[in-house]
């Protein structure tokens, strides 16, 4: 995989800010080093949420502390949604024998259904095509089921199912072929 600032690890263009039901337009740009304290407020948000229904364990794991998270940044590409200058989500992106994989998609529950998801997915495939991969992948707890239905809409197709794969959780694959 190359390093980061290569050619082939370019930046995606951002598609230009959108309103929402008469929400602040969101924008969707690529991490620096500088958002990580606040990349990792927003994990612990969205994970810490759902405490009570997941196995501990896995709710720590996807809260990562920032020295945790500069270790996921090797080799990945992050991007953050922003509203009214608040990171409101963000998703990641992987190189891999000509693929894309988005990881560590998540969104604020204060503002889900409101499209951010989608945008950040949409911000992922842009950046996996301008990297010249031919797919992009991406797993899902299967008990999101917004979320596979997000990914269908957004063209992805379910490729198959992973029975008690992370942590006993059934994970769905999805692929997007460009």
């Amino acid at each position: 995989m190359a390093a980061e600032g290569t050619p082939d690890r370019g930046d995606a263009r951002s598609p230009a800010p959108t309103k929402t039901n008469g929400k602040s337009p969101v924008s969707v740009e690529r991490l620096t080093h500088q958002d990580i304290p606040e990349i990792c407020a927003l994990y612990k948000r969205v994970w810490e949420q759902f405490r009570p229904e997941l196995p501990a364990e896995m709710v720590k794991a996807w809260a990562p502390t920032p020295l945790e998270f500069t270790s996921w940044m090797e080799g990945v590409t992050y991007f953050a949604a922003r509203r009214d200058g608040r990171m409101i989500g963000a998703v990641g992106c992987e190189l891999n024998d000509g693929s894309c994989r988005v990881v560590h998609l998540v969104v604020d529950p204060e503002v889900r259904r409101q499209g951010i998801g989608s945008q950040l997915t949409s911000a992922a495939v842009d950046w996996a095509k301008h990297n010249s991969s031919n797919a992009v992948w991406v797993d899902a707890l299967a008990r999101f089921t917004a979320t596979a239905e997000m990914f269908k809409r957004l063209g992805f197709a379910e490729a198959g199912v992973l029975h008690r794969h992370r942590w006993k959780e059934d994970v769905r694959l999805f692929e997007k072929l460009l």
